[in-house]
């Protein structure tokens, strides 16, 4: 079930709730049902005696989508004369009015978010290809980096081609091709009239089925899926992109729609009349939902880099004036660089491909689905006892720290097969094999990788969009926040004092974020434990030690201090309050 907050955060409906009750005199109680379940209460301890159509309850309906609905619920007590019936409708209806808006806007702006959301990623690959396919005025060049900028991107289809238009003439020439036989015949798909309607209509297509489709006379015969992107410039169509698969059902809208954007680079490319126009209006435009969109991706995530810039602040604030931190003193100017540094930190994870940044376990439902079927076709075939093993499968599958015994089993798993007539086949795939027996975690080294980017990627994103001349160090520090002491971080490997100072406060209240919200991996730790989380981390050299221990004598004092950076002008930072009254 879609959680309540991702339409309204549950405190906005206890505010909303607890007003009502005071308006009816503090004698109706109040509830929400969401999808058929009372989730919040106003006015009394229990979830009892609200039921739709009991003696006395008074409901009105909420709508959250088009799938999940609810109601407000409002009990006026069992002969309590002083409860005007008309007055509680009217309540009712009135804060059932407020809650309605309230989620409406929510909605309005988790759309804009997602809007901003996509065009962004356009945005991220628009600029990570640029460099790649405009480096050269040889069309040769030009194509082959768009073929590869499109393998390295992983895109669906094992072949592919680039025609290229044939200057003052309508036909077009294959310029390079993948995946196909030396001295393969592949210009008859040129002559297509699949191949044709792209180019006239100038829109690309896709086409999971090409046997079904009228224009496809099979002129390459044995391919059952295509992608046909045309490559336009400002003038003409320069050329035709196609991917395509032996398979069948590969290719999604949102292949076509970044596609389209490496074609259109490589386009203007192929012109010579590249344009940047209106890139850095488009940038500037979107700054500010940017952090929200990154965090929207993922409702485990919302809010992180709103909580890490208030801490962040909250952190320096708390140093100014300590007796053991005389040298650092941290400016207006200077908490406001560390504010936009927590809220942007994360902007590289725009490019995080989505299954990497929510992934919940080390291979994937349907993966595992196929497992189960292999393992119980050999249990099927001989002794073996298939369901055992694939339930001890299953829970290295969901461990974050499997044990010992239970990878020592999977690596047994390993070294078993099963026969189909002559031929032989693992029971395990190796590189199933080597996803299940990581000692930690559920990421491979090259997701983990790809993680491990985001800094770089942030800091590359963010360079192309003019910020405040003031924020000097505002790119090193969100470069650097995973960076560690001891040189194991990344993505420079720096240690020590090469390190930003803010980074390495950075570092701290990011940890300490991400171990006391709940994940996709994890529950939310209490404080608690994640001050033993920190303090395993400075014991193993990782942080800052005079900051981490400053941190952990003072976490309460700021938390409290970055609440109040919520409702402080980003402008007048130092105003936040005086620590010493806390």
């Amino acid at each position: 079930m879609t959680p309540l907050k991702k339409y309204i955060r549950p405190g906005v409906l206890r505010n909303f709730l607890r007003k009502a009750f005071e308006l009816s005199g503090e004698r109706c109680p109040l509830a929400i049902d969401y999808d058929g379940e009372i989730v919040i209460v106003e006015g009394q301890d229990s979830h009892d005696g609200f039921d739709a159509g009991l003696p006395g309850v008074l409901t009105a309906h909420l709508q959250f989508d088009d799938v999940h609905h609810g109601q407000l619920r409002l009990r006026v007590p069992d002969g309590d004369g002083s409860a005007d019936a008309g007055t509680m409708e009217n309540i009712l209806k009135f804060t059932a009015y407020s809650i309605q808006e309230i989620i409406d806007m929510e909605r309005a702006r988790r759309s804009i978010a997602e809007e901003a959301l996509s065009k962004y990623r356009e945005l991220a690959l628009f600029h990570r290809s640029v460099p790649a396919i405009n480096t050269s005025l040889r069309m040769r060049d030009v194509v082959g980096a768009l073929i590869e900028e499109c393998r390295r991107e992983n895109y669906p289809g094992e072949i592919g081609m680039v025609f290229i238009s044939e200057p003052g003439s309508s036909q077009f020439r294959l310029a390079v091709q993948f995946g196909f036989p030396v001295g393969s015949k592949l210009q008859a798909v040129a002559d297509s009239d699949l191949f044709l309607q792209v180019v006239e209509g100038g829109k690309a297509e896709i086409i999971n089925d090409l046997g079904a489709d009228s224009r496809w006379q099979d002129e390459l015969s044995g391919v059952g899926s295509m992608a046909l992107i045309p490559i336009i410039s400002p003038n003409r169509c320069e050329g035709l992109l196609i991917l395509a698969s032996r398979n069948k059902g590969l290719f999604e809208a949102a292949h076509r729609k970044s596609l389209a954007t490496l074609a259109s680079v490589a386009g203007i490319s192929m012109s010579n009349a590249f344009n940047f126009e209106g890139v850095q209006t488009l940038m500037n435009a979107i700054l500010q939902a940017l952090a929200e969109a990154i965090d929207s991706r993922d409702p485990f995530t919302a809010g992180h880099s709103k909580r890490v810039a208030h801490l962040a602040v909250a952190f320096a604030f708390s140093l100014n004036g300590d007796p053991d931190f005389r040298d650092i003193v941290f400016s207006d100017q200077e908490l406001r660089e560390l504010y936009y540094a927590g809220i942007l930190h994360d902007v590289g994870k725009i490019g995080i491909k989505e299954d990497v940044l929510t992934k919940k376990t080390r291979l994937p439902k349907r993966l595992m689905e196929v497992i189960r079927a292999r393992f119980r076709l050999l249990g099927q075939i001989s002794s073996f006892s298939w369901g055992e093993a694939y339930e001890r499968l299953s829970t290295v599958n969901g461990s974050m720290t499997p044990r010992a015994s239970d990878l020592d089993y999977v690596r047994e798993l390993g070294t078993r097969e099963w026969k189909v007539g002559d031929e032989t086949f693992p029971l395990l795939y190796q590189d199933e094999l080597d996803v299940m027996l990581l000692e930690y975690g559920n990421l491979t080294p090259e997701e983990r990788k790809e993680i491990q980017r985001h800094p770089a990627e942030s800091e590359r994103i963010l360079q192309h969009i003019p910020l405040h001349e003031g924020f000097t160090n505002m790119l090193a520090i969100i470069r650097q926040h995973h960076e560690r002491m001891d040189g194991s971080g990344y993505p420079d490997g720096l240690s020590g004092e090469e390190i930003l100072l803010q980074s390495r406060l950075m570092a701290i209240v990011d940890i300490y974020d991400a171990v006391t919200q709940e994940r996709h991996y994890k529950p939310a730790f209490t404080r608690s434990e994640a001050m033993k989380v920190l303090g395993q981390e400075l014991a193993d050299g990782k942080l800052d030690r005079r900051l981490t221990e400053f941190f952990m004598r003072n976490v309460d004092k700021i938390e409290v201090l970055s609440e109040r950076v919520k409702s402080t002008r980003v402008t007048h930072l130092t105003e936040i309050g005086n620590l010493a009254g806390l």
